[in-house]
């Protein structure tokens, strides 16, 4: 009953949001989620081994589709289609790039600093390494719900190309709302005096798959719960706490970030 309360309060929120006028872990080495903006390739591991958490029962199964919570997640993909060609439907785009830098702007900018391999290489191994959990973490709630992506059997435009994936990739929960939900909490934690603007970027890059029409919002809810717990856990990770505390200088010492116009 909480969860239902939970997600419909959120679909409405989006809804409101609607332009009225429009042990060492495994090495992340196979089937690397094309639904996370196809990284590059990585040697990387996360911190956490893939069984630590439940996803499956930490969540618990999507909303029904002749539910109100699941005909409000279809009324608000459809509502959102108006985005088309705006200035959000471009920032959902970039939103949607993990990997190379165009969905961490956004975070760069809310802490006034810049986050690059260059300035702080430990922030971004760990910041990459928190995305790779993200996978293991969720995977088996993709896998176990199967629920189909919202854009699949319907033409209206979604902001990232159509590809042959998008029919079998699982949309619950969202990973990509899972990792900017995890980024904002952890780097709140580094920067505490920016934990308002960072909370507020991990929002906005939740709505972003919304507006994207690559998930339904139960989806995101869901991401943000799961990544909540997920970062919970890292806290037991003495490898997360050691780059926890080397990021922490580096974001320090970072020069400011530049080019956040847009946000």
């Amino acid at each position: 009953m909480i969860r239902n309360r939970h997600l419909a309060a959120f679909a409405l929120t989006l809804m409101l949001a609607i332009p009225l006028a429009a042990a060492a872990p495994e090495p992340a080495t196979t089937s690397l989620d094309p639904s996370m903006a196809q990284p590059v390739p990585t040697k990387l591991t996360g911190y956490l081994r893939p069984d630590v958490l439940d996803a499956k029962l930490i969540l618990g199964p999507p909303p029904a589709p002749d539910s109100p919570q699941g005909k409000a997640d279809r009324a608000i993909y459809e509502e959102t289609r108006v985005y088309i060609d705006t200035a959000r439907w471009k920032l959902a785009q970039l939103d949607n790039d993990l990997w190379s830098g165009g969905a961490l702007k956004r975070y760069a900018c809310a802490i006034g600093r810049d986050i690059s391999e260059r300035r702080t290489p430990t922030t971004m191994r760990m910041i990459h390494r928190i995305e790779l959990d993200v996978r293991s973490v969720s995977k088996p709630a993709k896998d176990f719900y199967d629920r189909r992506r919202p854009m699949v059997g319907d033409e209206r435009p979604i902001c990232i190309p159509r590809a042959k994936w998008m029919d079998t990739n699982a949309s619950y929960p969202s990973g990509h709302s899972m990792t900017g939900w995890a980024w904002a909490l952890i780097l709140a934690e580094i920067q505490p005096a920016h934990a308002s603007a960072l909370m507020t970027a991990g929002r906005e890059t939740g709505f972003s798959r919304v507006v994207c029409g690559v998930h339904f919002a139960s989806d995101v809810a869901a991401g943000d719960t799961l990544a909540s717990v997920m970062v919970a856990r890292l806290h037991a990770e003495p490898a997360f706490r050691a780059d926890l505390a080397r990021a922490k200088i580096e974001l320090a010492r970072a020069p400011k970030a530049r080019s956040c116009e847009a946000y």
